[in-house]
């Protein structure tokens, strides 16, 4: 079968496609936090490998914001390759983020916010704010990257919503790494935190360990 023929099929079913990808990204962090036979597929972790973790996921992260920054400005002055090239390579980026943060969650423990309450506070409503939108994104920035994979520049603009989904899939996504990137801070190096091995530690929020 030709890539043309494969790209047209991929075409007639970007909401199908979409649909599987958020079932398996679903599945596959649900699973290191709520299946005990998916999380012992994972070594458990020592601090000093968890905290190795925490910078590159934040580093990573970080990098992830300039590139959906660049990818955001390049569209608004119509340069669409350089667009596509910033949101491939953030997509990117983000699977290198799940390599990390899938095995860091299994096997890495908690580590929980240690500081006065006004910062604590703070810290609590921007993690929730951050993984709300962690779990809302994930469709809207799949179905736009499967769009902008399986169309031509000018279907883009002329048959499909891709425009409209981008807005909302990259300013979510945006937001929830800016959040995840500020929590991180606080959480490693304004304040302080304790940490509690995997064996042991109780589940709470889902994006806490990943901080």
């Amino acid at each position: 079968m030709s890539t043309a023929t494969l790209r047209d099929r991929a075409k007639d079913r970007a909401g199908a496609i979409t649909l599987l990808l958020t079932v398996v990204g679903y599945g596959a962090v649900g699973g290191v936090f709520l299946v005990p036979e998916f999380q012992a597929l994972f070594p458990t972790l020592t601090e000093g490998t968890v905290d190795l973790l925490a910078h590159a996921i934040a580093a990573v992260n970080t990098v992830t914001v300039v590139t959906l920054s660049l990818g955001w400005y390049w569209i608004r002055n119509d340069e669409v390759k350089k667009h596509a090239a910033a949101m491939t390579t953030s997509f990117a980026l983000i699977l290198l983020f799940l390599g990390m943060y899938l095995p860091k969650v299994a096997g890495g423990g908690t580590k929980y916010f240690v500081g006065p309450d006004p910062a604590y506070y703070a810290y609590l409503i921007m993690l929730a704010v951050h993984i709300l939108l962690s779990i809302v994104s994930v469709p809207v920035v799949l179905y736009a990257l499967v769009l902008g994979l399986t169309h031509t520049e000018r279907e883009l603009r002329n048959q499909t919503p891709h425009r409209r989904v981008g807005r909302v899939a990259a300013s979510a996504w945006l937001l929830s790494l800016v959040l995840g990137v500020v929590t991180y801070l606080l959480l490693n190096h304004v304040y302080g935190s304790t940490f509690e091995a995997a064996e042991t530690a109780a589940v709470l929020l889902p994006v806490v360990p990943a901080l």
